[in-house]
């Protein structure tokens, strides 16, 4: 539920002082226990490393090294914070050994020979502290985040207490409403339904715009504006070039056109892990901002919340392993059990994989609780993970609801930090798309959306972009190219280690500096691609680059008489939007066609499946200027709840069809909602200023 500030004499409040006090009390307790049985274990299996004076002095051992992490620690990370966020968490480990090897220096009852003794110890420390606490389910960093970020936030940010409450939006990305409700019956979702049961929070459904993916819905969220959006991929007849929204140069670009200066972040709000940033002034990984040189703060300032602990880097460490090695298992339990659908999943995955579910979710609740304590009146934040998995796994996947659970325990570890903030806070829990599940196009037809159109127009050259949709991966390309563009030592030194991987041929992403290669290649053969095809999970575009302007239903005829034909005509596409020179916006199905701009329906309507709003959104994106010349949806077949995606995903999303149009909000109970269904982003977006002003941020009182 949300926090609520107390007056410090009330009886409430000295009763949460006097049980934060037994709780700190027993992480202290639980903590030396864990110190001493790594210390124990230490002296048996690492040379160099030995304790004497028996039981007394293992106990006085492992008080030197927790005090030495409690004093020592925190003045040391705000000096070395550059140095550690340069060297990705191994300056952690460094730092980590020096403190063990001082608290050997300091304690006749701890000897360790040598650097490599200590941070060996270092290790042992981190995994039996780390495994004691999971199995106990303890959060064992509360206190630290509570006194040590807590006092520093509130210092970088002048943070004087108020009551006027802020407002933060916990996006789980990917999540249909459905699947919350089956997930909070089921028990996958404990935070959320004790918020629901207990009658703070209400839970609805929204639906979002033809184009359903990350991009497009979260410029509507948080600008307010998600027009020219066609698509995840799309391609720009005026600059010959494709727009991928998760590439870093086209999501700064994105923002540019949709964002007014007053987005749902600008008064002082903080983006983490997002696509756009709806102009915070505070942001961490986040598509749109990592190339700004002039964002607000010292280098590795957002960072401080995760490193303020002293064994976060280990701890993530060995939870990226253990997230590997489970991905591996998943994976071979779906061969061996022969699930379907289901597609490859590669090494190179599990580790995107744990970028998503490990560390970049580490990062940015660090962040996020980092943000409550600096009294931050709004932030908005993606969970990436739900979202990855779901996309390889499965939906609803027996490895796929262990993450949401995960995530859904990092709202509860949220809602609790608030407890200490210098204002209340409200929460809201979202998502900005479902997903929805079915083989893939190629796996039920033998053949891609590529080979399909190559088939029927029969051209002298197709360009295909179809590189994977937005992954873990995207998000750690992104962080490193911010990094790697910042002027000075830090930004030579992050380009001489990261230039291979980020210009390469790896086949990671679609990277813009190899973009910008192959745009060269393109501008010195003097002519753009014959016909591009890109796929956006079941949303399918093709656009002819060398025809100008938008291509005519009449003049596709002229050019490829059997590509319409052979469309709408295949058990996989449901429906084709062109558009014709004599009556305008058109929907060709097998069976009928609808007339958008006449209102007239000529047999049955292609449309009819897809729900009450779909002739809107297809006659939207129809009028934007960078509607490709052809778009499809794949067909959804409501008896299995199926798509048939056009990339190689088991759960996707980006047109219509199934659970990807109707994601959910869980807000609380007193903010009103509107007696109209919501439906876009761009709605939702109004109601979200409405709410903030409601709470008395006047800045957002104009919601038009």
């Amino acid at each position: 539920m949300p926090a609520v500030t107390t007056p410090a004499g009330s009886a409430e409040n000295v009763q949460l002082k006097e049980a934060r006090g037994r709780g700190m009390f027993g992480r202290a307790l639980l903590t030396l226990v864990a110190t001493i049985a790594a210390l124990f274990l230490s002296a048996w299996v690492l040379p160099g490393v030995e304790i004497t004076d028996g039981a007394a002095g293992i106990i006085g051992a492992a008080l030197t090294v927790a005090i030495l992490n409690a004093i020592l620690w925190p003045l040391l990370i705000r000096f070395a914070l550059p140095f550690t966020v340069l060297t990705f968490g191994i300056g952690v480990l460094i730092l980590n050994g020096l403190i063990v090897l001082l608290a050997g220096a300091l304690d006749n009852g701890l000897h360790i020979n040598g650097f490599w003794g200590a941070l060996g110890t270092a290790l042992i420390l981190s995994l039996v502290t780390t495994m004691l606490m999971g199995i106990m389910s303890i959060d064992d960093d509360a206190p630290w985040m509570r006194n040590v970020v807590g006092r520093q936030a509130r210092r970088a940010a002048g943070v004087e207490p108020t009551d006027v409450p802020g407002l933060f939006f916990l996006e789980i990305d990917g999540l249909a409403h459905a699947v919350v409700q089956r997930a909070i019956r089921d028990g996958d979702m404990p935070t959320v339904a004790a918020w629901l049961r207990d009658g703070t929070h209400h839970l609805v459904s929204w639906e979002t715009d033809w184009s359903s993916q990350t991009g497009a819905c979260q410029a509507g969220l948080l600008h307010g504006n998600n027009d020219e959006m066609p698509a995840f991929r799309w391609w720009e007849k005026d600059t010959q070039r494709a727009i991928v929204t998760n590439h870093v140069k086209d999501a700064a670009e994105l923002e540019r056109r949709v964002s007014n200066g007053r987005g749902l972040l600008y008064e002082d709000g903080a983006s983490r892990a997002n696509i756009l940033s709806g102009d915070a002034p505070h942001s961490l990984l986040t598509m749109s901002t990592v190339l700004d040189r002039t964002r607000t703060g010292r280098f590795g300032q957002d960072y401080y919340g995760y490193f303020a602990r002293p064994y976060a880097a280990l701890h993530t460490l060995f939870g990226v392993i253990a997230e590997i090695a489970l991905e591996r298992r998943y994976a071979t339990q779906q061969v061996r059990r022969d699930v379907q659908p289901r597609i490859h999943r590669s090494w190179f995955y599990a580790l995107a994989r744990a970028w998503a579910t490990v560390i970049q979710l580490d990062l940015q609740v660090s962040a996020v609780i980092s943000d409550l304590y600096a009294g931050r009146p709004v932030a908005y934040t993606t969970f990436l993970a739900y979202d990855e998995v779901a996309h390889h796994s499965g939906v609803e996947r027996q490895d796929t609801m262990a993450v949401l659970r995960k995530v859904d325990r990092q709202l509860g570890r949220i809602a609790r930090a608030a407890a200490a903030a210098p204002r209340p806070y409200e929460f809201i829990v979202l998502s900005d798309h479902g997903q929805s599940q079915g083989a893939t196009f190629l796996q039920r037809y033998d053949e891609s959306l590529e080979q399909l159109v190559t088939r029927l127009c029969e051209p002298g050259s197709t360009l295909v972009l179809t590189d994977a949709a937005d992954t873990g991966a995207d998000f750690l390309d992104a962080e490193l190219t911010g990094l790697a563009t910042r002027s000075g030592a830090t930004g030579r030194t992050v380009n001489a280690l990261t230039r291979s991987r980020r210009s390469g041929d790896g086949g990671v992403t679609l990277t813009d500096d190899r973009r910008e290669t192959d745009d060269a290649a393109r501008a010195a053969q003097d002519a753009p691609p014959e016909i591009v095809v890109m796929a956006s999970g079941n949303l399918g575009h093709i656009t002819f680059p060398r025809e100008p302007g938008r291509v005519s239903l009449e003049r596709l005829e002229e050019l490829h008489p059997a590509l319409l034909h052979g469309l709408r005509h295949h058990p996989g596409i449901a429906f084709v939007l062109v558009r014709s020179a004599q009556r305008g916006a058109v929907v060709l199905g097998a069976d009928g066609a609808n007339w958008l701009d006449e209102g007239v329906v000529e047999g049955e309507d292609p449309l009819a499946g897809f729900g009450p709003n779909a002739a809107d959104h297809v006659r939207r994106t129809d009028r934007f200027s960078t509607c490709p010349d052809v778009v499809l949806n794949s067909t959804y077949w409501p008896e299995t709840d199926e798509v048939a995606a056009f990339e190689e995903l088991v759960g996707s999303h980006g047109g219509m069809g199934g659970e990807q149009s109707h994601p959910f909000l869980v807000a609380p109970t007193q903010f009103q909602l509107p007696g109209e269904p919501l439906v876009g982003a761009e709605h939702v977006h109004r109601v979200f200023r409405g709410w903030l002003a409601q709470l008395g941020h006047e800045a957002y009182a104009d919601t038009d």
